[in-house]
């Protein structure tokens, strides 16, 4: 059975929650109304994916079923392939990009700003034999700005995503 992004929210939310959460709590955690939180619960419920037991008659408590940490595992499996394969992408455009830097003749790299692609960027620089620069240098010499994912200078406006802006990087070295 697929489940929603919602039904996984509320799901991991209580796999993560102490023993007593209640619906308010799930329902303000996921940025939803008491009605869908209660429905989505239901549907849960129906499942298998969680069982309901009823404390008293203020009082409620949920768990997640192994069928529930079954659909948690799978889900949480395709996001880290996910990643890795995007992983696996940048690498290999930084990888392109540091070795097209290096043929038009400039003397290192400078990222600019935080970036959690860094080591991918060192290690680029490293396969190539060129210089990843920690600051801007004083003196004249060509070196290539790459900007961080996060950062974006002040004369552009910020549009897309890193992998666009990565492309647009890609295409002005080519030019």
């Amino acid at each position: 059975m697929q489940a929603s992004h919602k039904e996984i929210e509320i799901l991991e939310s209580i796999y993560h929650s102490s023993e007593n959460v209640r619906q308010r709590d799930l329902a303000h955690g996921a940025g939803m109304s008491l009605g869908m939180t209660n429905a989505i619960l239901k549907r849960l419920a129906g499942k298998g994916w969680i069982t309901v037991r009823k404390v008293n008659n203020r009082n409620i408590r949920y768990a997640v079923t192994p069928e529930g940490m079954d659909v948690i595992v799978r889900r949480s499996y395709r996001y880290f392939r996910r990643t890795i394969k995007n992983v696996a992408y940048y690498r290999r455009a930084i990888e392109e990009l540091a070795e097209q830097v290096k043929e038009r003749g400039y003397a290192g790299m400078l990222l600019v700003g935080a970036s959690d692609l860094d080591f991918i960027v060192e290690h680029a620089c490293s396969r190539v034999n060129l210089p990843l620069l920690k600051e801007d240098p004083v003196d004249a010499q060509k070196v290539f700005y790459l900007y961080s994912e996060g950062y974006i200078p002040d004369n552009e406006e910020p549009s897309g995503d890193g992998i666009e802006y990565l492309q647009r990087l890609l295409k002005a070295v080519e030019g």
